[in-house]
């Protein structure tokens, strides 16, 4: 348990690391329009490969997946730190994100199956924490490294992490399971990582590939889904179990883990957005919110672990979906002159909600599956949720821009201006007061429709079959 901890605590706190670096980075290595693919690359090379390894872990076994990974990712983060330049940095995240891929997945696999059904609840609960913990302490200890010891060290404060991980796994994991050959399916591996690829890249950098670019990645990322799903019902070992899919608390699993967190990038990208640019509140003060979410999140965690062994699965969803109603409830009523604590408010309760949401979706994929399956059912479940964010982030960006351009026709330039306390003091009062209105106004647009993805989580809640818990878990 500590050495899956240590795993994902480091794979947790790269995001939020890197990005306390980033003005540092790009002033000593240059290429400022590349930023946005200093993230894209680790987020793409993560989420396509997240399915790849989930199913190896069934075929060949957890403890060599999840040390191959966390090599791979221990490289990809010494290398950056000796990144010569922006194209370099870019080419060692993307090798990092191809073995943080397997920690995610694969450490969570790993708690599923030294845990017993009615544990499981509980260590949820503490994994949960972890992420608050990395969530806290990642931007911090990101900018302490930078201002005292030098950027490359946010990179390599994981070796010494990793390493123990590895080595603790190595020495104390024993699985029994006996070796037999595999047929690997490595068509079906391409096809689904280039169709995740496509699809994802087209979401994430859909504001700079152009309509052209992103039409043409949309294409291909359906065809090789069409590609995929043929070749897939004749493998005798398909890289997706399609079967998967017809198992109703899986299908509920995956469905539910796309909605959430597409909602969730409403308060996590867009809520500091309105504190600054609406408010005229400090970075500081925006930070609150996703703090006061980081709280959240945890507790709502803890509470459904305690609940999971006498509530249904579909309970724990639905309290998911009502307080996620509440979060969004509370945006959508967002002004000026509630504040910057009525903001934390509502991404408090955005936390409550994703902690029940996160902690039954890991327990009921699971416990419906053997051993044999826990590693594609629990892989897939996490690559609908970086699916769900994608997706999130991308749509709600486009509605902040559409309501922008339509209040605001050519003043993106002047919008980014108010979103700074220095830059904003010398537009005047009558721009900014125009300016904070027209992106209050698309803002609340952004909160509508997280509103509406709330409801739908809520009624998504029913897919889950009535009655079933931790203690309907399959057998091994």
């Amino acid at each position: 348990m500590a050495a899956a901890m240590m795993a994902m605590f480091m794979a947790a706190v790269e995001s939020t690391i890197v990005s306390t670096a980033m003005p540092t980075i790009v002033a000593r290595l240059g290429d400022f329009h590349l930023l946005s693919w200093v993230f894209a690359a680790y987020l793409l090379t993560q989420a396509v490969t997240i399915p790849v390894y989930g199913r190896l872990a069934d075929l060949y076994g957890r403890k060599r997946v999840i040390i191959s990974g966390a090599g791979i990712f221990l490289a990809g983060s010494a290398l950056c730190g000796f990144a010569w330049n922006m194209p370099a940095l870019i080419g060692f995240r993307a090798l990092q994100g191809l073995g943080a891929g397997a920690i995610m997945p694969v450490a969570t696999t790993i708690v599923g199956d030294i845990y017993a059904p009615s544990e499981r609840g509980r260590v949820q609960g503490y994994i949960s924490s972890l992420w608050g913990i990395a969530a806290v302490t990642g931007p911090l200890l990101g900018a302490f490294l930078v201002q005292h010891v030098g950027w490359p060290t946010i990179f390599w404060v994981n070796l010494p992490i990793g390493a123990a991980s590895i080595t603790v796994i190595l020495l104390v994991l024993r699985e029994a399971r006996p070796p037999k050959p595999h047929s690997v399916d490595y068509l079906g591996s391409l096809l689904l990582m280039g169709g995740a690829a496509a699809l994802i890249l087209a979401l994430v950098q859909a504001s700079e590939l152009g309509a052209g670019v992103v039409t043409a990645l949309l294409l291909l990322a359906a065809a090789a889904l069409v590609l995929l799903l043929r070749h897939e019902r004749r493998h005798p070992e398909p890289m997706m179990p399609l079967e998967l899919w017809r198992l109703r608390i899986i299908a509920a699993v995956n469905v539910l883990a796309l909605i959430i967190r597409a909602a969730m990038m409403a308060t996590v990208v867009f809520v500091p957005t309105y504190v600054q640019g609406v408010m005229g509140r400090s970075a500081i003060v925006a930070g609150f919110a996703l703090t006061a979410m980081s709280m959240g999140w945890p507790l709502g965690s803890t509470l459904a672990g305690r609940l999971v062994n006498h509530s249904s699965y579909r309970t724990l969803a639905a309290i998911c979906g009502v307080a996620l109603i509440g979060g969004s409830a509370l945006l959508i009523a967002l002004s000026p002159a509630r504040g910057a604590l009525w903001a934390g408010s509502a991404a408090f309760l955005t936390g409550i909600g994703m902690g029940f949401g996160n902690t039954v979706l890991v327990l009921a994929a699971q416990s419906s599956v053997p051993w044999r399956q826990r590693g594609s059912a629990t892989s897939m479940g996490l690559f609908m949720r970086m699916l769900g964010q994608s997706v999130g982030a991308a749509v709600f960006g486009g509605i902040l821009n559409l309501g922008l351009a339509r209040r605001l026709p050519g003043s993106g330039d002047v919008v980014e201006r108010l979103m700074e306390p220095a830059q904003r003091a010398g537009l005047g009062g009558a721009a900014i007061e125009r300016l904070a209105a027209a992106v209050a106004a698309a803002l609340h647009q952004v909160y509508l429709v997280a509103g509406v993805l709330a409801l739908i989580a809520l009624g998504a809640a029913l897919l889950f079959p009535a009655g079933i818990n931790a203690q309907h878990a399959a057998r091994d």
